[in-house]
């Protein structure tokens, strides 16, 4: 069984290690945990990693955030890879900073890389992982809050979080999205 997994982000070293970039980093922790080396492909950077008999594709779009969809889509029928094998990281501003939400499906929340994926599946039902930014920015600050780098304070908890966030992939490739989101949500 294949599944797809994906980091949001923007490429570009001005946006690396950026909030926004929260799932490139979270999947790039997830290869360098299996070992995993990544290639330059259509639409993306691409990792593959063989785990308890899958074989998992990872994905860092190259196309940039407002039209990950068109990365997504396009690995999903490359790869013959069902909905329910698709799981997305991706920044969040509504969670506290720090806190990870395993979802089956919802909006986008008014995430411009989520609205393209949505789009272009023609569908909100598919695996996301949240992390959880927060909203500590001035009024109108929201851009530059989120395309900001981590502040000192925050990269001790940072490092533990993608950590649990690496663990939660795991978790959903061996026992699927209710007992992942059993297990980890709200934790």
């Amino acid at each position: 069984m294949k599944y797809l997994i994906v980091g949001l982000g923007n490429i570009g070293d001005e946006y690396a290690h950026t909030r926004h970039n929260i799932g490139f980093d979270v999947v790039s922790a997830f290869a360098k945990d299996q070992g995993a080396e990544w290639s330059e492909e259509r639409y993306g950077s691409v990792a593959e990693v063989k785990m308890r008999g899958h074989i998992l594709k990872l994905l860092k779009p190259n196309t940039y955030m407002n039209l990950s969809g068109k990365a997504v889509n396009y690995w999903m029928q490359q790869e013959k890879i069902p909905l329910e094998n698709l799981l997305v990281i991706v920044d969040d501003l509504a969670i506290p900073f720090g806190s990870l939400r395993l979802k089956g499906k919802g909006s986008d929340g008014g995430h411009n890389g989520l609205k393209n994926i949505n789009a272009l599946l023609n569908t909100q039902n598919y695996a996301r992982i949240r992390f959880g930014l927060g909203n500590e920015f001035r009024q109108g600050g929201q851009v530059d809050f989120v395309i900001g780098k981590w502040t000192e304070e925050e990269k001790p908890l940072l490092e533990e979080r993608i950590k649990v966030a690496v663990e939660m992939i795991k978790s959903f490739v061996a026992i699927g999205l209710q007992l992942t989101m059993t297990q980890y949500n709200n934790k």
